[in-house]
């Protein structure tokens, strides 16, 4: 998470989760991070809010495979670039997966496919926007914060529905 990112979280809390503990942060009225570890230089307070039990609840859902899409303000911070590309893995439907490549070519830059992956790599909201459902053009599982075991599990949790 960049530094101007972790300087509008107001609350963060860390969840136990059936998949692990995760780290749920929010800041002015939307979820700003969702992340496996604590980052280092997190602000804000260690202590849920509404906003992060709602985000928790909807994460249990999902995990529990009752819930396909999530109903949650998100506010992710990132260059133009990255926000075209999160804004096209909100639109992968639960239980299918893209490319990199297709991911390029859904923004408009069809030869944009490692920096596809370079804003992949740099996506503060995890599982909520769903990097996890890009994979190889070979439909190989690929780098994922969460390690590939956790990506392994997220699409086999989304393909059993």
């Amino acid at each position: 998470m960049s530094k101007k990112a972790r300087s509008i979280v107001e609350n963060y809390f860390c969840y136990n989760t059936r998949f692990g503990d995760i780290i749920i942060a929010s800041g002015s009225g939307a979820i700003v991070s969702l992340v496996f570890l604590l980052p280092d230089g997190y602000n804000g307070r260690c202590e849920p809010c509404a906003l992060t039990d709602r985000a928790a609840q909807q994460l249990d859902e999902y995990f529990a495979g009752k819930r396909q899409q999530f109903n949650l303000p998100l506010r992710p911070l990132g260059t133009a670039f990255q926000r075209a590309v999160w804004d096209e893995l909100l639109l992968i439907p639960y239980g299918e997966t893209r490319s990199y490549k297709q991911i390029a070519q859904a923004i408009g830059n069809p030869n944009a496919c490692r920096a596809v992956g370079m804003a992949n790599n740099k996506n503060p909201i995890s599982i909520f926007i769903p990097c996890h459902r890009v994979v190889g053009s070979s439909g190989s599982l690929t780098g994922y914060g969460g390690g590939l075991d956790m990506k392994k599990k997220l699409l086999t949790l989304e393909q059993r529905r």
